[in-house]
């Protein structure tokens, strides 16, 4: 069993990352990718003690292997509304903002962590996303690197790489 984290700014390639390791691992393991996106609870309470909370009984439960269920996040209707039920498997991918945070290191997991330049990072995700979160984005970055700085998120990773 391995327990993988993908971190890093947002439009870093987190999430391009994740699907590359799925598809490398998934010809001979079971493997499931879940997306921080869907475990955040809204843009301002995202990285907060519930993120950390969830993210504990998901590695206490892959760690166990046990079946386990989260809420997922509905990002039209602005609140958790759909229960999302995980098997077992042989490896677990944690990708997003906070994925790789302390309470997942201490599971044991294998960290990445992807950096990206503010500008290009904020640039990709409006591409990607669209213009009118603009304000939004530019309170995360200000949130994420405020989560960073205290988790050491990077200073912690075992792998660094640069998108």
């Amino acid at each position: 069993m391995s327990l993988l984290a993908i971190d890093g700014p947002a439009g870093a390639g987190k999430t391009t990352l994740a699907a590359k390791f799925f598809e490398e691992f998934c010809d001979s393991n079971t493997v499931c990718v879940i997306h921080m996106d869907d475990l955040y609870n809204g843009w301002d309470n995202a990285l907060s003690e519930s993120l950390t909370q969830k993210l504990k009984v998901i590695t206490e439960a892959f760690l166990a292997h046990e079946v386990f269920q989260v809420e997922v996040f509905n990002w039209v209707t602005m609140k958790f509304d759909t229960i999302q039920r995980y098997e077992p498997v042989d490896i677990l991918i944690l990708e997003g903002v906070g994925a790789a945070q302390k309470i997942v290191r201490d599971a044991g997991a294998i960290t990445y962590w992807l950096d990206v330049e503010p500008s290009i990072g904020l640039d990709r995700v409006l591409q990607r996303d669209g213009f009118d979160i603009q304000a939004r984005m530019l309170k995360w970055q200000i949130d994420q690197e405020r989560h960073f700085a205290s988790d050491l998120t990077r200073l912690k990773a075992h792998h660094i790489v640069t998108s």
